[in-house]
């Protein structure tokens, strides 16, 4: 049995077992007949994780004498490219070209947390923002001291020496690799502060590289949730209540037991587990179990309650979260109003990969080999995923080891704890380790679900056509309350339990120049469990905010794309990326026959979006034909996958606008699988060019900002082609 921790199969490695002997003689260094003797347990960042390689100035970074250099990646591997782009800021000031970096995955650490609180969590497209300064000050620090070791070695200055390509360079031509550098280096002090390199200098960073994970994948080494943890781990699959808040009445688990390959049921917090030799017969055992769940208060909720419920929260007064001039004065004046109701339903998240988890309890001690989103949070209310399975195993968060695997999609569902509690909760009552599979219905029918949402907008047009006023009304769940730390001053100063800036983004921070607004939001409380959806709150308010517009800029009798651009006289970034694929798309030329265009531009996660979408109407079925995209993202770490996200979140985004929603009758769910939660399908996918509009601003986001701005520009060009209006998503056709 395969059960050392660091072991590629159980650490989620990619290719080799990279661990090292802690003690070496390193033989002679060229040139120079010096022979040194060091420890390999050589950290000189404090509190690091402890490592036997032979130069680790920091946690996240390691340099051997076998020559290789490792880059450890704290953020999760979801296919948005992080295992490449992270590398790539630690290469950048090290010198070296990529090609000669790998990546693991870093353990659940206090090392690796961020500066929110020490979360090591990887969400709201941050990964390069909150990486952008630290992962460069790693490489460069690790350059200086390689520099220093070489100056010493040839006993001439340091500013003598030159760093290219993995090694230190001599005026008279003579090398030293890295690595016969990376034992003495080891043995001097880390700078405090060493200069970065300018941006005009780069070599690495703004360089289409190929992403280092695909080999793997390609290959099958790649380890995801699925395939981790020892050869001879057990699978369970549990029985949940079907209804929300619905609790165990009483189980036989006669059927269950009969079922060949099924060991035992046991009961869980969350339902009831059957454990199984393998995940068929944990299925069918799961399948023949005799339960009765006591129904609860909400086993009548339905959509038309949800509905009625939103519509009467956003009718009252909310919470004001913007209040700019005098919008009472002015919407009490006998001018005419123009209104607008938006509805947007509650959506799944649908990872290719269902949840699971591989956990395993033995000697006081919890080892949990998890594809999380969300890997060490001590200071939060319920904590990440080495609180959490500490907590449900029964042993102390220090004694919780945390493996990352590869992810097979996350967009946020990945961040919550549900499958990683079930695991270790059960590892805790059983012997051996235990793999917890859901099942793709279970996945549908037990998600945390982007909030489904009812928005009033009302506005007055001055005589120029422009907005004088703008009223927005949001009801929703609220994301925040269950998890709100009270310790982030921003939360504890503004959210006040009384509103969620999850719920209000990208309308309380809307672009357009209107001198009298007000936007509310007035929180409303439901048993469906919400969680934080690509792109949370930006995709439910852009949709809003830009359908709303449209249709201003349509009763002023002015072009959509001209209006936007004048109301954006103060922002030059969204003007930018407007002025950008207005071009890209030749938005003044004639669209072809039966076809038309719709715009929309969004700003989120500290990226600028602007999108153009041309569609046309194809035996009676809506066809989106070609989207134009164009991003000010800030400085770029790798173009290629700037793109490669902009592609992924207008196809997620398009499904949601498409297809997306999820139904409750009877207190339930109703969807089960892709066959009524379907996806967009290749034939139905459309082109797709995206424009990267320059910038030397710091770095914002890529994960998500492509999806906001999708599903209004399809539905703007929607109207500018038939005349309907579409204010409630998924799109239905009239």
């Amino acid at each position: 049995m395969n059960d050392q921790l660091g072991d590629p199969i159980e650490g989620g490695g990619i290719t080799k077992n990279l661990s090292r002997r802690t003690f070496v003689k390193i033989g002679v260094l060229a040139g120079t007949g010096l022979t040194l003797g060091v420890s390999y347990r050589v950290i000189k960042g404090s509190g690091a994780p402890s490592t036997d390689a032979a130069f680790a100035p920091s946690a996240f970074l390691r340099i051997d004498v076998d020559g290789s250099i490792t880059v450890m990646v704290a953020k999760s591997e979801m296919g948005q490219g992080v295992a490449t782009a992270l590398p790539q800021l630690v290469a950048e000031e090290l010198h070296v070209p990529l090609s000669q970096v790998s990546f693991e995955f870093a353990p659940a650490h206090p090392a690796y947390g961020t500066a929110m609180g020490g979360m090591q969590l990887t969400g709201g497209s941050t990964s390069i923002r909150d990486s952008w300064w630290p992962l460069r000050e790693v490489g460069a620090k690790a350059r200086w001291m390689l520099r220093e070791a070489a100056a010493q070695e040839w006993e001439i200055a340091p500013d003598k020496v030159q760093m290219y390509e993995g090694r230190a360079v001599h005026p008279d031509g003579s090398k030293l690799a890295y690595a016969q550098l990376a034992s003495a280096a080891a043995l001097l002090d880390v700078p405090k502060d060493v200069p970065l390199r300018d941006p005009s200098e780069f070599r690495v960073i703004g360089m289409p590289a190929p992403r280092l994970d695909v080999p793997a994948k390609t290959t099958g080494e790649a380890i995801f949730g699925m395939d981790a943890g020892p050869s001879d781990t057990r699978v369970a699959v549990v029985a949940r209540s079907p209804v929300f808040g619905g609790v165990l009445r009483a189980f036989d688990p006669t059927g269950a037991l009969e079922v060949h390959g099924v060991d035992e049921v046991v009961a869980l917090q969350s339902g009831i587990a059957v454990i199984a030799d393998g995940y068929v017969a944990a299925k069918e055992g799961r399948d023949l179990l005799n339960v009765e769940w006591e129904d609860g208060e909400w086993s009548t909720l339905d959509d038309v309650e949800i509905l009625d419920r939103l519509k009467e929260a956003a009718g009252q007064d909310g919470a004001t979260v913007r209040e700019e001039g005098d919008i009472d004065s002015v919407l009490s004046s006998d001018r005419e109003q123009i209104k607008a109701a938006y509805t947007l339903p509650y959506l799944a998240h649908a990872t290719m990969e269902p949840m699971n988890c591989t956990a395993w309890v033995r000697n006081g001690q919890c080892t949990v080999w998890a594809p999380t989103q969300f890997q060490n949070a001590p200071r939060l209310v319920g904590g990440g995923a080495r609180q959490v399975a500490a907590k449900a195993a029964g042993v102390s968060p220090d004694n919780t080891v945390v493996h990352t695997t590869f992810l097979g999609g996350g967009f946020g569902r990945r961040a919550e704890q549900d499958f990683v509690r079930e695991a270790a909760e059960l590892a805790g009552k059983v012997d051996g380790p235990i793999k917890v599979i859901w099942t793709r219905e279970d996945d549908m029918q037990h998600d945390f679900y982007r909030p489904a949402s009812y928005h009033e907008c009302s506005a007055i047009l001055g005589v120029d056509g422009m907005p004088e006023a703008w009223r927005h009304r949001i009801a929703s769940q609220s994301i925040l309350q269950r998890m709100v730390p009270s310790w982030v001053p921003e939360f504890a100063t503004n959210w006040a339990g009384n509103s969620d800036p999850t719920s209000t983004e990208g309308a309380q921070d809307q672009p357009y120049h209107i001198p009298n607004i007000r936007v509310t939001y007035s929180k409303v409380d439901l048993p469906v469990p919400v969680g934080f959806w690509r792109s949370v709150g930006h995709t439910q308010n852009a949709f809003v905010v830009e359908s709303f517009i449209d249709e201003l800029a349509n009763l002023a009798g002015q072009d959509p794309y001209e209006y936007r651009r004048d109301l954006l006289k103060e922002h030059p970034r969204h003007r930018a990326v407007l002025d950008a694929v207005a071009e890209a798309s030749e938005w003044a030329s004639p669209t072809p026959g039966g076809r038309a265009r719709g715009i929309a531009v969004a700003e989120s996660f500290g990226s600028f979006v602007a999108e153009v979408a041309e569609v046309s109407i194809q035996n009676g079925q809506l066809r989106v034909h070609k989207v134009w995209c164009a991003i000010d993202c800030g400085m770029v770490v790798n173009p290629s996958i700037v793109r490669a996200q902009m592609e992924s979140g207008i196809i997620y985004g398009l499904t949601a606008a498409f297809y997306g929603r999820i139904n409750i009758q009877g207190g339930r769910i109703v969807q089960s699988n892709f066959h009524d939660y379907q996806m967009l399908r290749m034939r139905d996918a459309p082109d797709v060019e995206v424009i990267l509009v320059p910038s030397q601003e710091a770095p914002g986001g890529v994960g998500e900002p492509g999806t906001p701005p999708i599903a209004p520009a399809v539905t703007n060009a929607l109207f500018s082609l038939t005349g309907q209006r579409i204010r409630e998503l998924p799109i239905q056709l009239v």
